[in-house]
């Protein structure tokens, strides 16, 4: 067989593997245990991305035995009532059954453009994972539109509408400086002594908070906002390494969230990437505002990194979906930067991470 059908091959294999995932995932709902988030699709999504499809049923084998099954709905959300609707975690049911009618009646495009604006200003959605599953389902579908593609996007914008929770006491960046020394000057929240909703519910009262997210340097212009958002990914991720002990897990969505809205910019008209630019930010700060340790951890702490290719096969070895869906993000950053902290992060995650048998 030569090399062009041997590829050729590989991807429709890559293709099949994601779609018997989904349709696996599909009968569970977006989240379990009252409102842990279901990672399944988001880590089965970057293990075909990142060529792992081997393992994809195995670790489906195990991970699915946590989740539950999908909610039904109580009564339909309608075009006049969906405000009302809103983030009321009650109607998930009815919102997974809104977007699955309307990714039939329009093109996904179409549906994504009309409700990014409407779902963005609540980007704190399942602590920024309706955002993020959104994010992972957009970037199949700009790379191949079919039946099981359009339905995790539904369940995704579904999930994120019913979750819908803002970000409280924001301000629009209008500072002078980079997203990395802006994040240094995030100020922490004063009682983490619980999970993220009570530490989010702080974040108008924490002096310095405002300020700190008005500190970024803003965009000029869609091209800027997205190179901005590129900065804001790198520079969160970069940051995992030295304060991942702060939160292990939780500090993983300080980066995964920008990458998430910015997987999602080209299918969106340009005239929302400077609101979206905005939102990634607030969300991504609002994590490490919760989340972040007093200090940093010092460098001789730190692991070595890895080889590229071998940093993504420890995540999946790991089985934790958070290892890999930041293993995912890291490597969009080393390839952006070339900077190895971002894969010496996913050693530190590993590290701290308790794994899945798989």
């Amino acid at each position: 067989m030569e090399v062009r059908d041997r590829l050729a091959f590989k991807i429709m294999d890559d293709t099949g593997m994601l779609e018997e995932a989904y349709e696996r995932l599909h009968r569970t709902g977006p989240e379990f245990r009252g409102w842990l988030s279901n990672h399944g699709p988001m880590a089965v999504e970057s293990m075909v991305r990142r060529g792992h499809t081997g393992e994809i049923h195995r670790w489906l084998d195990t991970y699915m035995d946590r989740l539950e099954e999908l909610p039904s709905g109580t009564w339909p959300i309608t075009d006049d009532d969906w405000r009302e609707a809103l983030g009321d975690a009650r109607r998930l049911g009815d919102w997974l059954n809104f977007f699955e009618t309307e990714l039939k009646r329009w093109p996904w495009r179409a549906v994504l453009e009309t409700w990014w604006p409407r779902l963005l200003p609540g980007i704190a959605a399942g602590a920024t994972h309706g955002v993020i599953r959104t994010g992972h389902a957009v970037r199949e579908l700009l790379s191949r539109e079919d039946e099981m593609r359009l339905a995790e996007l539904g369940q995704a914008l579904g999930y994120w509408a019913a979750r819908w929770q803002g970000v409280a006491g924001t301000a629009a960046p209008s500072g002078t400086a980079g997203p990395a020394s802006a994040l240094d000057g995030v100020p922490r929240v004063q009682d983490q002594s619980q999970g993220i909703n009570h530490r989010l519910a702080q974040l108008a009262d924490t002096p310095g908070w405002t300020e700190s997210v008005a500190g970024l340097r803003p965009a000029d212009g869609a091209e800027q906002a997205r190179e901005r958002l590129i900065e804001v990914a790198n520079a969160a991720t970069l940051r995992y390494l030295t304060h991942a002990h702060g939160e292990p897990v939780m500090l993983i969505h300080s980066a995964t969230a920008p990458t998430a809205v910015l997987r999602t910019l080209p299918a969106l008209p340009t005239t929302l990437w400077g609101p979206s630019l905005d939102a990634a930010w607030a969300a991504s700060a609002a994590v490490v505002a919760a989340y972040g340790p007093a200090e940093p951890a010092a460098r001789e702490e730190l692991p070595a990194a890895p080889e590229r290719e071998e940093a993504f096969d420890r995540a999946v070895r790991h089985g934790d979906e958070h290892a890999i869906k930041f293993a995912d993000t890291a490597l969009d950053v080393y390839d952006r930067t070339g900077d190895a902290d971002a894969l010496a992060g996913v050693i530190r995650a590993v590290d701290f991470i308790e794994p899945m048998p798989i």
